[in-house]
């Protein structure tokens, strides 16, 4: 049903079509964007998908965000090799993940303005294209040209934002309620399945080839069958089709208005800290464990330090086979207790990542400090910390879509995801890159500080995490307000769509 002027449009099934003559007295809440084609105003809220085709989307969007986190920590897999080859410190190291998250969080916004106008699954196949060629070429950089790698790293965070942006709005608009929570749990469980694997095949591709490009060399690969998938299999539903059942598309508004919008969400501001704090910890412990693993080792005196390549990244194989299984085991975990607790109490969600934030802080704080006394209690307490923060990567996504109606999902994950990695893990790695380095100064040249200036940079990350666990809590205090406000204006009362009579007719 849409509104023109005094005449409401009503689209039957088939081709039917009557005008009838009411006045609206329901508010409005912005008008269409001029941006918007005809197809996507009027024609898609006829389009129903099957379950079918809509569970092939699913699979194929996890499979893209599995390729999307093996590709970001294929690089701290083979880092040692290449802090080796081209012979850089660990500050300049940690720029390799810098420039990456910098360019990934400053093109979100663009792409998830797009995303809220366009035509998503173009956008995502764009981007994915320039992610695949940027990834190949990364690999054929000589060691004369460390700035062409960084080069290549930021251009990578293209194709990432692009996908990353959209493709969590495109299963809000497939699935709802409880299918919802369950299909984004499986879209999100790829964020550590995937960054696990990342260290599992780098190392295990360097280690084969002896040459730690070929790990950069796989995921294009993969990468050009998620394309051909994408193009074939993916769909572009009507935004907000899950929450209106097949009725009239909700309205845009502008972007201004989108941004003001969320700006006044108090559960999206407070739940954006708390990833912010999640990023930072996670961004950093993902790129230094590995090497502080191996720093720690030398450290004992169980392994000579790397002098020449290829090093050993046997560390990367573990860290990355544990971070694989405390995934798969938190993401589920985490999307169990939230369908448990959801009816009991309106604010499950925030408290159960308050709780993990809280309750990982100190073990990662003994796996780091535990280092250089015993290398299986530290992955045990590795192996702990990485489950409770795995509780949370199904729970925010969800959030997220609950709290903002679904013409601003694209705008609201990209200005989280903006914000997370501005003040997170855009400038974890290179910070405490940075602070290992000015420790390091006070003893160059000796193993054993080389560990201890790592070290104690790493134990920013504990105290980050108890930060990430207040501000969940503060979330818990306004979620079930904003989530009964998204209901009401996206049930079935909501007010009818303005539409210009030229376009209706």
């Amino acid at each position: 049903m849409m509104e023109t002027g005094g005449l409401v449009l009503t689209l039957e099934d088939g081709d039917n079509t009557h005008l009838n003559s009411r006045t609206s007295s329901a508010p409005q809440y912005g008008s269409i964007s001029e941006n918007q084609t005809k197809d996507e105003t009027i024609s898609p809220q006829t389009t129903v998908l099957s379950p079918r085709r809509s569970y092939i989307a699913v699979a194929v969007l996890c499979y893209v965000n599995l390729l999307n986190y093996m590709d970001r920590y294929t690089i701290a897999g083979i880092l040692l090799n290449i802090q080796q080859y081209f012979g850089i410190n660990d500050s300049t190291a940690g720029l390799l993940q810098t420039v990456f998250i910098c360019s990934f969080m400053l093109l979100a916004p663009v792409f998830g303005y797009l995303g809220d106008r366009y035509n998503r699954k173009l956008i995502m196949v764009g981007g994915l294209s320039v992610w695949i060629v940027t990834t190949l070429s990364s690999s054929f950089i000589t060691e004369s040209y460390f700035w062409v790698l960084i080069l290549m790293r930021a251009l990578v965070g293209t194709g990432e934002a692009s996908y990353c942006t959209i493709a969590p709005t495109i299963i809000a608009d497939l699935f709802s309620g409880t299918q919802r929570t369950v299909m984004i749990s499986f879209f999100y469980i790829f964020i550590p399945v995937g960054s696990g694997l990342g260290y599992i095949i780098g190392s295990t591709v360097a280690t084969a080839t002896g040459d730690w490009r070929w790990a950069l060399r796989l995921n294009p690969i993969l990468g050009l069958v998620g394309l051909i998938l994408l193009v074939f299999l993916t769909p572009n539903p009507p935004r907000g089709a899950a929450e209106t059942q097949g009725g009239a598309p909700l309205e845009n508004t502008s972007y201004k208005e989108d941004v003001k919008s969320l700006l006044k969400n108090r559960s999206f501001i407070w739940s954006s800290l708390g990833v912010t704090a999640m990023a930072f910890v996670t961004g950093a412990l993902a790129f230094w464990t590995p090497v502080f693993l191996s720093r720690a080792q030398v450290m004992q005196g169980t392994r000579p330090p790397c002098l020449k390549e290829p090093c050993d990244t046997s560390d990367s194989y573990i860290f990355g086979a544990i971070t694989v299984v405390t995934g798969i085991l938190g993401v589920f975990t985490g999307t169990m207790l939230a369908k448990k607790l959801r009816e009991r109490l309106p604010n499950a969600d925030p408290l159960i990542c308050a709780t993990g934030m809280l309750s990982s802080a100190p073990c990662l704080f003994l796996s780091i400090a535990l280092a250089d006394k015993s290398i299986p209690v530290t992955y045990v307490f590795i192996a702990i910390g990485e489950t409770l923060l795995s509780l949370n990567w199904a729970i925010l996504a969800d959030i997220l879509l609950y709290v903002v109606i679904p013409t601003r999902r694209a705008t609201a994950e990209a200005l989280q995801i903006m914000v997370c990695h501005l003040l997170g893990d855009a400038g974890s790695p290179y910070l405490l890159g940075a602070i290992s380095d000015a420790l390091n100064r006070y003893y160059p040249d000796t193993y054993s500080w080389s560990f201890r200036s790592l070290q104690y940079s790493l134990l920013v990350c504990p105290f980050v995490g108890v930060l990430g666990g207040l501000f969940f809590l503060m979330t818990g205090l306004y979620i079930a307000e904003d989530r009964k406000a998204v209901q009401l204006q996206t049930s079935d009362g909501a007010p009818p769509q303005v539409v210009p009579i030229a376009e209706s007719t």
